[in-house]
């Protein structure tokens, strides 16, 4: 009898734990819940790069002024929900890690359909056995309101 093992990690690709600190935050941004808010974050250093002013929180209050903005920037989104695609460059160095993952949005805004595509780009550190958002920014590279079709 075989034992079964689990296979290994391409070491050019993140591994599920890190996209999972990423899902993580994509649950929070989708539902502004201040209890998901925990264990997503690195305890310091945080850098954040949005699409909402001021467009960069960083310092010890990164964190909380981020999400008060978000919460002012999804007020009127509904049914927001992430996909990820692909991920590229991943680089590791330590504890630290950097990628990038394409992602879409879909939902309604002022109830009007949108779907709303870019790219993650994200610094994860590991602590406390798992993986933090040190830093990370969004870029739209494209946005499509109205009917939708499928895709």
């Amino acid at each position: 009898m075989r034992a079964m093992t689990t296979p290994p990690q391409d070491p050019k690709m993140p591994d599920s734990k890190m996209i999972a600190a990423a899902n993580r935050l994509a649950k929070f941004i989708a539902s502004p819940d201040e209890t998901q808010l925990q264990n997503i974050f690195a305890d310091s250093d945080v850098t954040i790069i949005e699409n909402f002013a001021p467009f960069v929180f960083k310092g010890r209050d990164a964190i909380h002024a981020w999400s008060q903005r978000l919460r002012s920037h999804v007020e009127n989104i509904t049914d927001l929900m992430h996909a990820f695609g692909a991920t590229h460059d991943f680089s590791a160095d330590g504890d630290k890690v950097f990628f990038t993952i394409k992602t879409k949005w879909s939902g309604k805004t002022d109830g009007v359909p949108f779907k709303e595509e870019g790219g993650w780009s994200f610094v994860l550190i590991r602590q406390a056995d798992d993986w933090r958002v040190q830093s990370y920014g969004w870029s739209v590279t494209d946005i499509t309101l109205g009917e939708l079709e499928d895709s």
